[in-house]
């Protein structure tokens, strides 16, 4: 079992960063929050989980292990895969998981694409007495700085992440259009969590 990866950060998406380690790159999907405490860094380590089905083999990497924790909480859910819980955690701070699960508030989280309000029920529900021992652990986030990209680029980056989320271009590409336009300095991570809450 891989339990993290530590070495140069050699390709960051908002979706999957690759880090080379002792010369193997290690491809791992990663939620928005991991992607932004990666910005700017040339060296990090993230934590894995291993994805392993008869038909692929996948990493996804965390910045913290209570994001981790959380990722591996949600798949525990039925009917919530890999996808699905990194999705809630690219909308969400482990922080404002917690909160949301232990006020029940079923409504935030149909407001990620595939949680329906059976599924959220049943997140809050089989989450609700374990998010408590993680309580004490987590941190509101990075806190970091990030500079302003080009408004192409924020589009184009911003797409292409949703769609590796499995949202169509076009609708996709017009929802995020309309949020660059009204809020034209927001970072690329900020635009897909905004685009998350309205695809």
């Amino acid at each position: 079992m891989i339990e993290y990866v530590r070495g140069i950060v050699d390709e960051l998406t908002p979706t999957q960063a690759v880090l080379e380690a002792a010369g193997v790159g290690y491809a791992l999907g990663i939620t928005l929050n991991t992607y932004t405490a990666l910005q700017g860094k040339s060296q990090a380590r993230l934590y894995v989980y291993e994805s392993i089905r008869e038909d692929a083999y996948q990493l996804y990497g965390f910045f913290t292990r209570d994001e981790r924790a959380f990722f591996q909480l949600l798949i525990d859910v039925q009917g919530v895969g890999p996808q699905t819980a990194r999705m809630v955690l690219s909308a969400f701070t482990p922080v404002e998981l917690k909160n949301i699960v232990l006020a029940e508030d079923v409504r935030m989280l149909k407001s990620v694409k595939g949680i329906g309000p059976k599924a959220a029920a049943r997140i809050v529900m089989d989450l609700k007495d374990k998010v408590v021992t993680l309580a004490g652990n987590l941190s509101a986030g990075s806190g970091k700085e990030e500079s302003v990209a080009t408004a192409p680029a924020v589009v184009e980056e911003a797409v292409q992440a949703l769609a590796v989320l499995g949202f169509s271009p076009a609708p996709t590409h017009k929802v995020v259009m309309q949020i660059v336009k009204d809020e034209p300095a927001l970072q690329v991570e900020q635009i897909i969590k905004k685009a998350l809450k309205m695809l």
